[in-house]
This record gives C-alpha cells, structure tokens and sequence, in this order.
C-alpha cells in the first residue's frame, strides 16, 4: 500500500521558518516528480512547489519564490520543503504528492498530474 505521510507542520509567528517532510512508502517514487500544494480554509487546493525526478528542476508559485525551498532525497524517499520568511496568508493544510509515472515531466503545476496525496500537515503562522 502507497502512503505518503507529512510532517513537519505547526504553529509559527511571521517571520519564522518551518521545514516539511513528506515520507513515502510502498513503492519507490525516486523516478517520480513530486509536489506540494496547499489548501487555506475557504479557497482551493493551489499549487506550491515540486521537483523533477532527478531534483534538477524546481518550480515554485510566485508567491513562495525566494522564501520556500523544494529538496528529495531518493535514497529515503523522502521530499522535504524548507518555508522561511513565513507569512500569515502561508496558513494552509499542506499536501505532498506523487507522480507514480517514472521519468515523466508533463504538468508540475496541476493536481491532476498527482495520482498519490499525503494526509496533511497544518501550518499556521500568527501575525
């Protein structure tokens, strides 16, 4: 069974730094791009960041470039997401997610290019 499992989430001021964790398991995903994506209460679930396979590209949304950090490391299957600078319009349950396609780019942006999601993490950043 295919799990990915988020960590990392929490409660910050503006200002502060969180780093997210997505482990998966069940199957390798270290041929796979992965992503995260968020979803604030009220709004739909955006776009925040992923990765190619080969950790070689990175793409971000604009609001997060230069403050969100998107890294994987293949040999723990593990992707991770460094948030610094954090604001309070970053509140959001935030979703890792797999591409089970290997060595396929496609969309990174669309959710729908995304067959695996995590449970979640909470981040939420106080003013």
């Amino acid at each position: 069974q295919v799990q990915l499992v988020e960590s990392g989430g929490g409660l910050v001021q503006a200002g502060g730094s969180l780093r997210l964790s997505c482990a998966a398991s069940g199957r390798t995903f270290s041929n796979s791009k992965m992503g995260w994506f968020r979803q604030a209460p009220g709004k739909e679930r955006e776009f925040v960041a992923a990765i190619s396979w080969s950790g070689g590209s990175t793409y971000y949304v604009d609001s997060v470039k230069g403050r969100f950090t998107i890294s994987r490391d293949n040999a723990k299957n593990t992707v991770y997401l460094q948030m610094n600078s954090l604001k309070p319009e970053d509140t959001a349950v935030y979703y890792c997610a797999a591409d089970p396609r290997a060595y396929y780019s496609g969309s990174y942006y669309h959710p729908k290019e995304y067959a695996y999601w995590g449970q979640g993490t909470q981040v939420t950043v106080s003013s």
